[in-house]
């Protein structure tokens, strides 16, 4: 059994499901490198504008596998294949929707952080948990939730290793769009078919001088957005884009 599922549909949106069910997902070796390849090869094709990664209805991912961590020990971490695995999917450079049921904890929530957009059904619990095992987290979340939810929250959700609700997380900002329980994967379709008929280029662009805002101070990031705007001067995308509106018409972008 494959523990990565994908599909395409005909508007470039691809959906990836994490398909460890009697594991609720847990990410291990296997799971990160299947995922990580996968979006190195969306990131190539030009038919792939915007990918979704999900889970199933109880859990979106319950973080590390600790089954392997007790039967690798140390090696776990360590492991090359897992460490350039997170890297992948941190510097995949299109659109990357995470639609969440169930939980999503521990290294769960760390890739729902590494997402774009989260749209979450109701029932969806996010946490880091690692304290109460005797660990912290380690592939981002001191660092990314505290950039998604400020100081207080992340505090007392990582120090205390207890999860918080969809509603919370929604209030918070660590969740871009709630929905009914069951309705998340629906919901991101929905999402990724609007990103997924804009400019290519342009959503590339500006996912990447979005995210140089939590690098940059600001008189830098204004000058790096205003370079990048300046690049997509002269593409085929962007005449097209102003004709069809002039003629008010869709365009057909073309990624060029």
């Amino acid at each position: 059994m494959s523990v990565l599922l994908a599909e395409q549909d005909n508007a470039g949106v691809r959906l990836l499901t994490l398909n460890r069910p009697q594991r609720r997902n847990a990410l291990n070796v296997e799971l990160l490198d299947a995922l990580a390849h996968d979006l190195r090869r969306s990131e190539q094709d030009p038919t792939v504008r915007c990918v979704i990664i999900s889970g199933d209805e109880r859990a979106f991912s319950a973080g590390a596998d600790i089954h392997e961590m007790r039967e690798l020990g140390p090696a776990v971490f360590a492991s090359q294949t897992r460490d350039t695995a997170w890297r992948a999917i941190e510097a995949f450079a299109k659109p990357l929707i995470a639609a969440v049921e169930g939980v999503a904890l521990g290294g769960g929530n760390e890739l729902v952080l590494l997402a774009d957009i989260v749209v979450a059904g109701e029932a969806a619990r996010f946490g880091q948990p690692e304290a109460a095992i005797g660990g912290m987290p380690g592939d981002g979340g001191t660092q990314r939730l505290i950039r998604s939810v400020g100081k207080g929250a992340a505090m007392r959700m990582i120090l205390t290793g207890k999860p918080i609700g969809a509603v919370d997380a929604y209030r918070l900002g660590l969740v871009t769009r709630l929905c009914p329980a069951g309705d998340a994967v629906a919901e991101a379709r929905i999402i990724a078919g609007d990103i997924a008929a804009a400019a290519p280029l342009a959503v590339r662009s500006a996912k990447r001088s979005l995210l140089a805002a939590f690098e940059l101070p600001l008189a830098a990031g204004l000058k790096a957005e205003r370079r990048a705007m300046l690049d997509l001067v002269g593409t085929f995308d962007r005449e097209e884009g102003m004709a069809a509106f002039a003629e008010k018409r869709k365009p057909p972008f073309e990624g060029r």
